[in-house]
């Protein structure tokens, strides 16, 4: 309860050094003010506070180990779909075997661990009582159950014999499907606040893929005859290439929120990866006659997509917590916002001046 007042000559009963604090506090204008609770910010030092030292943003409580392993084992699945189908059709079986039973397994451990995340698994069926085209968690769960059952005949079908034209054409569902699964993963964490997540919405969706692409190509190398591995070694390749080149486009298209990306945790997981991904790639164009270092090289683009995905995920943790990367990038876009509103009416005073001297000329 306050026990002060204002009144007509000031403010009676108050408390010196109690004012509270409102919002963020920083120094990027470069003047020199007093911090609220005594110590002077020097020029330069930006400080970022929030209530009660809070985060600006609610942080993100999601498992690692669930959400990470959720985005990986997705992508994962949907790319070797893909390429069991053209395995199918191409008549390479060595090739198509491993992979639809490496989708049906992928995908079954991406929903469980979404579902371990969701607590109860009626939480992700009451995600499908609906379905809104501008939510990319409803979209996604549909994509999910049009595919699972797909994947799950393919694999069956191949494993047991049975109703091999009917397997046939599911894996050929699966494979149209893949695609859609290996990718809404990307809009649906930049669907956020997350700094580090929702700055890089152009170029994320190319980086699942990419890493997607490479995590098959990589298993279908490891598991499959050299003789038959020909599209699983290219897939790899270009898919390396995709991944590397968006990541590095994100990186310096999003300026300082890309931190998190070089630093700390996910700085080392993002390091792992690109060195995981390229000698892989490297051991894809090297190694196609050798049956072992296609499976080392296979075995190092599976674990570099891993390291992506929970290297994406803990950089988003990060950008999360530290208020910096949500107030920056907010002041910077207000203070472009304003330079052009102000652009623009300069620009519309020079046309009017421009129109009273013509019409003082013409009279």
């Amino acid at each position: 309860m306050s026990t002060s007042d204002v009144t007509r000559e000031g403010i009676r009963g108050a408390h010196p050094g109690r004012e509270a604090l409102t919002g963020a506090v920083s120094t990027l204008d470069g003047h020199r003010r007093e911090h609220p609770r005594g110590r002077r910010i020097r020029r330069g030092e930006p400080e970022f506070r929030s209530y009660y030292d809070k985060p600006v943003l609610n942080q993100i409580v999601w498992e690692p180990r669930d959400i990470a392993g959720y985005l990986f084992l997705g992508g994962l699945a949907g790319a070797s779909s893909v390429l069991a189908a053209g395995a199918d059709l191409t008549g390479r079986p060595g090739l198509a075997r491993p992979l639809k039973y490496t989708a049906l397994g992928a995908i079954t451990g991406s929903v469980a661990a979404l579902v371990n995340d969701l607590g109860r698994p009626a939480r992700f069926v009451n995600m499908l009582r609906v379905l809104k085209w501008t939510s990319p968690m409803s979209v996604g769960s549909w994509i999910l159950m049009a595919y699972g059952p797909l994947a799950g005949a393919a694999a069956v079908s191949q494993a047991t014999g049975i109703l091999p034209g009917l397997g046939r054409a599911a894996a050929l569902g699966a494979g149209a499907v893949g695609p859609a699964v290996a990718a809404y993963t990307a809009p649906l964490i930049c669907d956020t606040a997350v700094p580090a997540w929702h700055e890089g919405f152009r170029e994320m969706p190319f980086v699942f893929v990419g890493s997607a692409a490479a995590a098959a190509g990589g298993m279908g190398m490891a598991t499959a005859p050299v003789s038959q591995a020909g599209p699983a070694r290219r897939a790899a390749v270009l898919g390396s290439a995709l991944e590397t080149a968006a990541l590095w486009r994100m990186e310096r298209r999003m300026g300082m929120v890309a931190e998190p990306y070089r630093t700390g945790r996910s700085g080392l997981l993002m390091r792992a990866a690109k060195a995981l991904t390229v000698g892989g790639a490297v051991g894809a164009l090297l190694g196609a006659r050798s049956r072992r270092v296609s499976a080392v090289a296979g075995a190092a683009l599976l674990a570099g997509s891993a390291c992506t995905r929970f290297g994406v995920f803990h950089a988003g943790v990060a950008s999360a917590a530290d208020p910096k990367y949500t107030v920056v990038p907010q002041r910077r876009r207000l203070e472009e916002r304003k330079a052009a509103e102000a652009n623009k009416s300069a620009q519309a005073a020079a046309s009017s001046a421009a129109q009273e001297a013509e019409g003082s000329a013409d009279s």
